[in-house]
């Protein structure tokens, strides 16, 4: 197999850096990467490279991080690099036509970490946990204009536990989502993959995270609040409010009581047990303001009347 076709890689997150990692395992030429600009991070603000710029740079290779491939200057520099294909993996930027008709062998790739048509957009990990789908995966597929759109040439798919949360799911569909691009990438090259095109009529949009979601709804049922809890672990992590103080909430399972929504019914080492609009949700792993993440048990010994039965959460 011929592995010196030129690869441009465009990517941001850790996510997308184990894809370039097995990409440069499998002995792949990535003639340059894309990422985006460095970023102010942590309590410092301090700017930090990606991951994918961190790995690209541990291996000696090109790096460019433009604000926007939309203009002229940018999409000549992309020109110059002579790609055969392009494997983009959470960039970050749209891809605008031109650029997606650039490399000369196989266009454009994506690594989607979803069974598409379902759940196309921004968050696709996150919103299959908290929908309660029995599975997830990865498609690879031929880019083109329209979000997450284009044909598929390759699924991988893996079973969502009662356990994953945001943050398993997550490494494992990296996992599987790498082996499956340096699978695509094998196949483009043996000209063996066709793309295969999408039901529009199965599409749903995973909408982009955001703070104000994780804010826990004691109405709702708790079977839709511990499948949140466990799709927004590790971010952003749902929180609620008990006599106007802030708790975060790392990890939950359904409980067996019944009461007004947000009225603790019961609290003791196993955790603590609060009523939803259906049912009941024993919090078994907690966060107080300015502490750290505790398993209830221990909170329990110390702050015994802090979680009082009868007390109410906002």
């Amino acid at each position: 197999m011929d592995l010196h076709m030129r690869i441009v890689f465009a990517g941001t997150p850790e996510f997308a850096a184990q894809h370039l990692q097995a990409l440069l395992d499998a002995g792949h030429c990535i003639v340059a990467v894309y990422t985006q600009p460095d970023r102010p991070a942590g309590r410092g603000q301090k700017l930090m490279p990606s991951p994918v710029k961190q790995l690209a740079v541990r291996h000696d290779i090109p790096v460019h991080q433009p604000q926007t491939l939309r203009n002229p200057d940018a999409q000549a520099e992309l020109a110059a690099l002579q790609a055969d294909l392009m494997v983009v993996v959470a960039y970050g930027l749209i891809l605008p036509q031109a650029v997606l008709d650039m490399p000369r062998l196989g266009g454009c790739i994506n690594s989607h970490a979803s069974l598409l048509p379902r759940w196309r957009g921004a968050a696709p990990i996150q919103r299959a946990i908290e929908a309660g789908d029995a599975e997830s995966g990865v498609t690879v597929m031929q880019m083109e204009a329209g979000l997450d759109t284009g044909p598929m040439l390759l699924k991988v798919s893996t079973p969502i536990s009662a356990e994953d949360t945001g943050g398993s799911l997550h490494d494992r569909l990296a996992e599987l989502g790498s082996q499956a691009v340096v699978e695509a990438v094998a196949g483009l090259q043996a000209g063996t993959l066709a793309g295969q095109a999408q039901d529009d009529a199965l599409a749903t949009y995973a909408h982009k995270l955001n703070k104000e979601e994780a804010r826990i709804d004691w109405t709702r049922p708790a079977v839709e609040l511990a499948r949140l809890i466990r799709a927004f672990h590790p971010w952003p992590i749902c929180h609620a409010s008990l006599e106007g103080a802030a708790v975060k909430i790392h990890a939950a399972r359904i409980g067996a009581g019944q009461g007004r929504p947000g009225q603790i019914i019961a609290a003791d080492k196993d955790g603590l047990e609060v009523a939803c609009g259906q049912g009941s949700l024993r919090m078994t792993r907690l966060q107080l303001a300015g502490g750290k993440p505790l398993g209830f048990g221990d909170l329990y010994n110390s702050r015994r009347e802090q979680f009082a039965p009868g007390k109410t959460f906002e």
